[in-house]
């Protein structure tokens, strides 16, 4: 695998995303009661689908949920599940889904993929 060149558009998008998931408020102090957090994610698109599964860690993860785009020829395209994430956390719901289009594109194109996660979380008993 070939390192990033620093000023490349894929090394600058990457230090763009670490800068904003710094300066979000912690997951554990936006759900103080979650103790786990799973995303199951299915990226679709017309060549066909990718899934995989993000694990968080609770008490260093940012409240902060991007997911990049799938197409590396995707100019601008991420996924940003934040308020669908955030509100089922703050709302305790054990279990959740949603979906979001990717806002990029490719050429003079929009981007067509499609990001469907359903995610499960666990509480902490309330105090």
């Amino acid at each position: 695998m070939m390192p990033f060149r620093k000023n490349s558009p894929a090394a600058l998008r990457f230090a763009e995303r670490r800068k904003r998931e710094d300066e979000a408020p912690k997951l554990h102090g936006q759900a103080p009661r979650l103790t786990s957090l799973v995303l199951r994610i299915e990226e679709q698109s017309g060549a066909g689908r990718t899934s995989y599964i993000k694990r968080f860690m609770v008490d260093r993860a940012p409240a902060l949920f991007l997911v990049p785009c799938g197409d590396p020829r995707c100019v601008d395209g991420e996924h940003d599940l934040t308020m669908d994430v955030m509100r089922a956390l703050r709302a305790c719901q054990t279990s959740f889904q949603g979906s979001d289009d990717c806002a990029g594109s490719i050429g003079s194109s929009a981007c067509l993929r499609v990001i469907r996660f359903d995610g499960t979380a666990e509480y902490a008993p309330a105090a």
